[in-house]
């Protein structure tokens, strides 16, 4: 049996890849007006960035982290050893965590200085059970903004995520942003504790998986998937209830700000997210159709405590991933195509194999002159060159044989309406450019 991707992985084919390339420039694209650089970071980071910058209870570091691990530290666990800390590495499940240590180990935001805003495209990897919209290996595109924590920078972000759906194609009437308030260090523990509270109460309800949760983070209850744990943690405390007043206060002007702006949302006080780094805004963004019950196809929010979390100085943050595949699954059920991978401008077909060193170099000029160009490269039949020109999508094609060859010219024809005409061999490239 021939050997098969790993479970939970995909190939992107040549039609997706082009996609994904598309997607990629198109954040760049709408990202950049707003001022978001590129940065590149590994997909594997010592593990105890995970630990600490995510949180040890969440799902993600306790269940779903990859381990890498050369061949000479698995041999020395083997035989009974340890591994230094730093060489315990995991394959990077979400990006915000080596992005905050990138801008705290280079020192991008010194004191005093102007935000730093930057932006990633790449795969992470979590060991979940495969399914629609959930792969193992998976490709996100995100941003993160360190140093400026005015409710301006959360508002904008928003605005930025829903530009960015609209400009890949994804109906505005298809999507629903939701909005809420984590709070912060001053007023999340007094309402940790009622949620605690409340937890206990009604234990007999819950799964054994909140239970667990209530003693780490008992607002991860809030993100049970079990419907009778949904349903109890509907009358459960609201953290809007509860928010101090500057929290409050930098809440009511994102909201303003969305307004403003001609955003609509909802705000869903029981939307806590899956990290444990967020404070105070956290927003998602869902679609209707194409993904069933794991509906959101992207969101964040503020993170003004993880700067610290990973050795820095105190830095509010706030930032925001989007899963391609899952934008693929809502474009595809709003009817939205991959374009085609390559288009071939000029298709070079010889009508004999004496012409073919001639064919050739007509092929590397129109390449030359910036057109996709390609030939036959197995020495079929005129009519087959022709197929083939068609399936590679070709606009023109340049038929090369002996009779033309001697009076340094082709025949050109418009593969759309089929119109054929001569022309000088030097002056194709020009006029398929034309």
């Amino acid at each position: 049996m021939a050997i098969q991707a790993p479970e939970g992985t995909k190939d992107l084919l040549p039609d997706e890849a082009a996609f994904w390339a598309q997607f990629k420039r198109t954040a760049a694209e709408v990202f950049g007006r707003y001022g978001y650089a590129p940065i590149e970071t590994p997909v594997f980071e010592q593990t105890e960035l995970f630990v600490r910058g995510i949180g040890e209870a969440t799902d993600v570091v306790s269940k779903e982290m990859f381990t890498a691990i050369s061949g000479e530290n698995l041999k020395k666990l083997l035989d009974g050893g340890t591994v230094k800390a730093k060489s315990r590495l995991s394959l990077r499940p979400e990006g915000t965590a080596g992005v905050v240590r990138a801008v705290v180990q280079h020192d991008l935001v010194p004191q005093g200085a102007a935000p730093v805003k930057l932006m990633y495209a790449g795969p992470m990897f979590r060991a979940e059970r495969p399914q629609k919209g959930r792969q193992r290996q998976f490709n996100q595109v995100g941003i993160e903004c360190l140093g400026a924590e005015e409710p301006t920078v959360d508002a904008e972000a928003i605005i930025m995520l829903m530009q960015f759906y609209e400009a890949v194609g994804i109906p505005h009437a298809s999507m629903r942003l939701l909005v809420n308030s984590m709070g912060c260090d001053r007023c999340r523990p007094a309402y940790r504790e009622k949620v605690l509270a409340y937890l206990h109460e009604h234990a007999e309800a819950l799964c054994d998986t909140c239970l667990t949760r209530a003693e780490t983070n008992p607002l991860r209850a809030f993100d049970c998937k079990n419907p009778d744990c949904a349903q109890v943690m509907e009358g459960a405390p609201k953290i809007t209830d509860c928010l101090c007043d500057e929290c409050r206060a930098h809440y009511q002007a994102v909201k303003e700000l969305l307004e403003a702006a001609g955003v609509t949302y909802v705000e869903d006080p029981t939307l806590v997210r899956g990290l444990d780094y967020y404070t105070r805004t956290v927003f998602e963004v869902q679609v209707v159709d194409g993904l069933g019950s794991q509906n959101a196809i992207g969101g964040g929010g503020r993170y003004d405590k993880l700067a610290e979390e990973v050795g820095g100085r105190p830095t509010p943050g706030l930032g925001f991933a989007l899963g391609y595949e899952r934008c693929v699954l809502a474009l595809q059920a709003a009817g939205v195509e991959f374009p085609q991978a390559t288009r071939c401008e000029v298709f070079v077909a010889c009508v004999d194999d004496s012409v073919r060193a001639q064919a050739f170099s007509l092929v590397q000029a129109c390449r030359d002159a910036g057109l996709p160009a390609d030939m036959d490269h197995q020495r079929r039949s005129l009519k087959s060159q022709f197929k083939l020109a068609d399936k590679l999508g070709a606009r023109l094609v340049a038929v090369l044989g002996p009779d033309e060859l001697a009076a340094g010219s082709v025949t050109l024809r418009d593969m759309q309406t089929h119109e054929e005409r001569t022309v000088p061999l030097e002056d194709v490239p020009r006029m398929a450019n034309a």
